[in-house]
């Protein structure tokens, strides 16, 4: 399979799941956006000055009569009267009035600002706010401003035509102030409650908005579906995180009875799937040279390599691991094995392969082929006739699995694939990045290499990408004896045989 399709050819919309999971992945974000914008906002509502508010009331009144239809007339007037005395509180006229009997050390303008006045609809009420820092001043202020406007409309009613004061003159309408202010005893702004909530709310905002801006920014692979979706490549197994594993590459439980039966272990069952998903790829023509590769370094290729060979050796399959990096080797570590001899021993004809292959003595159908002498020019000998007859005269006989240098920093790997049936290539969630692995892929669908599958590895076992397959069944445990791959002849050395015989012996016998 090639990788034909690109990270740039994924679509961009999200629908309601993908915002569901942006939010899990990303909550802690969102709160902590929404809590520091709930403390700026505290903050601020604490540097704001106390704004205390005082209520006074006058109302509009006319000369009263026993005349039903007078009294009907008198109330209608001052209905109208009072949205005239409306313009007449926000003047100026009253504010002076205010300032004069106050003796306030301000403006008319600046008194204004601190005014409200509203008329209650149909009614001849006219109510007086007055706001200040210190709630006393509220309450006389207030007071002194309906008091200011009831002087200001008798002087109104009782001008004459060319705006002299007639003093005998009776007024048809006046304000009668309605009581006394109330001294205020709490402030009316800031408003503590309604800053909070919005600052919660624009802190929440913020939140959200940064996830999404993440999650599109963010090109790391965290789960299968983005392998498969933006690559076309099979996921074609799962590894989860395994503490064993942190900061080394080795092969877990050493091929010991608990690898073959451990049913309680994610990473086994994870490498028992991975099994059976290889050996079923290709039913007609399953893969027996299977190149293991990665996009770039710590990426646990190795690993992978590995204890896939101790699974697929402990299900009775001859396996031959071959380290395949010429340039930095790491398998005869993990299998603690005899380093110096290897590959490049066979390829040069300085050593015969069965002289070189070590079998594994925990699982006898299991040999690891080392590297051997690191060469100058390890792409030319890994690309030569002689690799292809090497690799081609142990698959006769056993699964070959080679762990293959990072695709993007050389160019072994790619080489590699041309002489396999296939490459894995292993991901590191949360690591590897779109651009990397469609790079990868490209490097190997230019040398018309074969894509097995891709390798989810280090997949975490908490979280929305969490590892989940295990434990959603309960696992059996392998009824399989720890000696039943041996086969007749596997594992029974004979003085004069190698390490080849001893490792391949059981398919030989079986074939005989």
């Amino acid at each position: 399979m090639s990788a034909t399709a690109a990270p740039a050819d994924a679509p961009a919309g999200m629908d309601l799941t993908d915002y569901l999971r942006v939010l899990r992945v990303y909550w802690r974000a969102i709160v902590a956006f929404t809590l520091l914008a709930t403390l700026a906002a505290l903050g601020w509502t604490v540097l704001q000055p106390k704004i205390y508010s005082s209520d006074s009331s006058g109302i509009v009144v006319t000369p009263g009569s026993d005349n039903v239809s007078l009294s009907l007339a008198g109330d209608s007037l001052a209905k109208a009267k009072v949205k005239n005395y409306e313009s007449v509180a926000k003047s100026r006229l009253v504010a002076d009035r205010v300032i004069a009997s106050l003796e306030l050390q301000t403006t008319a303008d600046a008194l204004l600002g601190s005014i409200s006045v509203k008329v209650p609809l149909d009614t001849a009420e006219i109510r007086v706010t007055a706001q200040s820092t210190d709630p006393a001043t509220a309450q006389r202020v207030a007071d002194a401003w309906v008091n200011g406007l009831a002087a200001q409309v008798e002087a109104i009613e009782t001008a004459a035509p060319d705006g002299t004061q007639v003093a005998s003159a009776a007024t048809a309408v006046r304000v009668l102030p309605l009581g006394k202010a109330v001294l205020p005893t709490s402030p009316t702004s800031p408003n503590t409650r309604l800053n909070l909530a919005l600052g919660a709310l624009v802190g929440l905002a913020l939140g959200v908005a940064y996830a999404v801006i993440r999650r599109h920014l963010d090109r790391r692979i965290r789960k299968a579906a983005d392998v498969e979706r933006l690559f076309g490549v099979p996921v074609v197994g799962t590894l989860p995180v395994d503490r064993r594993l942190d900061g080394k590459s080795t092969v877990l439980d050493a091929g010991t009875e608990a690898l073959v039966h451990d049913a309680g272990g994610a990473m086994a069952e994870a490498l028992r799937e991975l099994r059976t998903n290889l050996s079923f790829l290709d039913v007609d023509q399953p893969p027996r040279i299977i190149v293991v590769t990665s996009s770039v370094q710590a990426e646990g290729k190795s690993t992978v390599t590995a204890n896939l060979a101790v699974a697929m050796a402990a299900a009775g399959e001859n396996v031959v691991v071959v380290d395949g990096d010429l340039r930095r080797p790491t398998l005869v570590d993990v299998f603690n094995l005899v380093p110096g001899v290897g590959v490049t021993d066979v390829l040069t004809g300085t050593a015969e392969l069965a002289d070189v292959l070590q079998p594994w003595g925990a699982l006898p159908n299991l040999s690891v082929l080392g590297s051997g002498r690191i060469p100058p020019n390890p792409s030319e000998l890994l690309g030569s006739r002689a690799m292809r007859n090497m690799l081609n005269a142990l698959a006769e006989d056993a699964i070959v699995l080679i762990d293959a240098p990072p695709l993007l920093p050389v160019t072994d790997a790619a080489v590699l694939s041309r002489a396999a049936d296939g490459a894995i290539v292993v991901v590191r969630t949360g690591r590897t990045t779109q651009e990397q692995l469609g790079q990868s892929m490209g490097n190997l669908d230019k040398v018309k290499g074969r894509i097995l599958g891709a390798v989810l590895n280090y997949v975490p076992t908490r979280g929305t990408d969490a590892y989940s397959y295990y434990g959603t069944y309960t696992s059996v445990p392998s009824r399989v004896p720890a000696a039943e791959p041996q086969r007749p002849g596997v594992g029974a050395a004979t003085e004069s045989g190698g390490p080849l015989e001893v490792a391949l012996s059981g398919r030989r016998a079986a074939r005989d």
